[in-house]
């Protein structure tokens, strides 16, 4: 039986409330796995996402226990700063870990652009560290069919952007011999393994469940009724025997945003029924857009994210004209009052890419205390960021098709399950 926060009829997308300074309820914020609103310049509230979703903060207590399994002095930077800050069931793995026993990794991308941005690297790069942590397989599912369905795209237009999204993907560094990426429209009709998998999981859900926890309606296609079950796949090791050797109970472990949480919530209830294992989750907090973290980064909007086939001259430019700005009105006022580090995007930026504890906090305490101004923390933004920008292009640039083929064709990968 499902606990009370795997429920299938648990609604996503469901308004919270955030208060304003006075108490008065503003504008709700709204979280799905497609749509992301808050009025708030801090974001949204993830304390109340967290109660709402029915998941658990990623505590102290956790982390510590994390760094005696995994053996390593820190954390990684987004694990520890806590942008990955909720989760279900990680003790599941850290107790697989301890007694000696493998899992694997389950990611994905939905080829939405051309360029993927700043924004889409942050689950890739935990997950590479999680990888050499671990020292376990990654599945990466490319979700092509799922923008299909959702954007006016061409199948053609699709295919394109998933192959440029793998490139950059690859460009991070995942090691070849141990990391499985697909394409769902390319692969799906070739494993045998995956189709019987996702019968399961279809046969399991009804037709209620599946509209109360997605809220599709009667005008909604049935690719977009069908989506949910097929990102659902790839968390049970029966849907790759090739690389598992036919096992169907190798754990897995899924970092993601925590808007892709409800895929998962149905993912979960249905496991046990299929005498599967359920996946465990770490959720990321969503990476703000320059505008502020109240609007959305989009790529029919240029100047709303850092791409990553952006220029140097272009960085310099959106960061010094289009990243907001927790500083003063005046010179004056911003030495006397300091800046707001919780809503200013060149130093929530810096909280993501700048790996040195202490390096981050005397900037934070510079700009807080108004010794640094918001020109002087941009600057520092850019320096940071223009590098990982353009060695991110020198790598993709040697990402061959025949490199990319090799990632996504059925294997086992190096390991003895």
């Amino acid at each position: 039986m499902a606990s009370v926060t795997d429920a299938l009829d648990t609604p996503t997308g469901k308004a919270l409330v955030a208060a304003d300074q006075n108490g008065q309820n503003a504008e709700e914020d709204f979280v799905d796995p497609w749509n992301v609103h808050t009025s708030s310049m801090k974001g949204v509230d993830y304390d109340k996402l967290i109660k709402k979703f029915g998941c658990s903060a990623i505590d102290d207590s956790l982390i510590e226990r994390f760094k005696r399994v995994a053996k390593v002095e820190e954390v990684h930077p987004l694990l520890r700063r806590g942008v990955f800050f909720s989760h279900r069931d990680l003790h599941v793995i850290l107790d697989c870990v301890e007694k000696g026993q493998k899992f694997y990794l389950y990611t994905g991308r939905g080829p939405s652009s051309d360029a993927m941005h700043l924004g889409h690297l942050i689950p890739f790069l935990f997950t590479k560290w999680l990888q050499e942590v671990f020292d376990v397989p990654l599945i990466i599912q490319i979700t092509d069919d799922e923008k299909y369905f959702w954007k006016d795209l061409s199948l053609e237009k699709v295919k394109e952007m998933a192959v440029e999204n793998i490139k950059d993907i690859i460009a991070i560094g995942f090691h070849p011999e141990k990391t499985f990426i697909f394409r769902n429209l390319e692969y799906m009709g070739q494993s045998i393994g995956f189709q019987e998998t996702l019968a399961r999981i279809k046969k399991r859900v009804t037709f209620s469940q599946n509209r109360g926890l997605f809220g599709f309606s009667d005008s909604d296609s049935m690719g977009k009724l069908s989506f949910p079950f097929i990102q659902a796949v790839p968390s049970f090791s029966s849907a790759f025997p090739q690389i598992f050797k036919g096992k169907t109970d190798i754990p897995c472990l899924i970092p993601c945003g925590i808007d892709q949480d409800p895929y998962f919530r149905m993912t979960r209830d249905v496991a046990p029924r299929m005498k599967f294992l359920k996946p465990t989750l770490m959720h990321s907090k969503f990476f703000p857009a320059l505008q502020g973290a109240n609007t959305k980064m989009s790529a029919s909007d240029p100047n709303s994210a850092i791409f990553l086939t952006d220029t140097e001259k272009q960085i310099k430019k959106k960061i010094n004209k289009y990243a907001y700005s927790g500083g003063r009105d005046t010179v004056e006022e911003h030495r006397e009052k300091g800046g707001d580090c919780s809503v200013d995007i060149a130093f929530q930026y810096l909280t993501y890419f700048e790996e040195n504890d202490e390096k981050l906090e005397k900037i934070r305490q510079d700009y807080s205390s108004g010794a640094m101004l918001s020109g002087e923390i941009k600057k520092i933004l850019i320096e940071k960021l223009t590098p990982v920008v353009l060695d991110h292009q020198t790598r993709k640039e040697s990402i061959t098709e025949d490199i990319v083929r090799g990632f996504m064709t059925p294997r086992q990968l190096a390991f003895d399950f």
